[in-house]
């Protein structure tokens, strides 16, 4: 399976959004970051802290969401002032929790990470047998825009 990349542009709207669909591998992992960062600057907004959320969470779906010959999917969406990434694998067996990985542990701190830095972050299930995880970053206000409240984003969930 190839590598899929899209982006629907909406010039002069502050909606944005993008798109890949990767091999469940470490390569791919790496593919995700490095996509997701390019794609961020390319619409001219700030790698922190979604570069290290992309990163966690598309190491998540190729280490525990794998499955031989499906890929994973990233997404981003900007709505306003708000990322929501989004990372989506095939085994919906194996649901995401907040783990409590030690300084030895070599796993269990990823999602630690995703729950300190991202506004809130959540698991949509379906369909069969997939599982997104997603998380939602606030982003600085571009300027000229009206403030919104602190609390204003795109969805509740469980974490929010």
């Amino acid at each position: 399976m190839g590598d899929v990349i899209g982006e629907t542009p909406q010039l002069g709207s502050p909606i944005r959004n993008f798109y890949v669909q990767l091999s469940p591998t470490p390569r791919g992992a790496r593919l995700a970051r490095l996509l997701a960062t390019g794609q961020l600057r390319s619409w001219g907004l700030s790698l922190d802290p979604a570069e290290l959320i992309v990163g966690e969470l598309a190491a998540n779906a190729v280490t525990h969401g794998r499955v031989p010959g499906r890929d994973f999917r990233l997404l981003l969406h900007v709505i306003g002032d708000t990322l929501r990434i989004e990372v989506t694998d095939t085994r919906s067996d194996r649901v995401p929790y907040v783990g409590q990985g030690g300084v030895d542990g070599e796993s269990g701190r990823g999602l630690v990470l995703v729950d300190a830095l991202a506004v809130r972050w959540g698991v949509s299930e379906g369909p069969a047998p997939r599982k997104t995880v997603w998380a939602e970053v606030r982003l600085p206000p571009e300027p000229g825009a009206p403030c919104r409240g602190a609390r204003g984003g795109l969805s509740q969930g469980p974490h929010g």
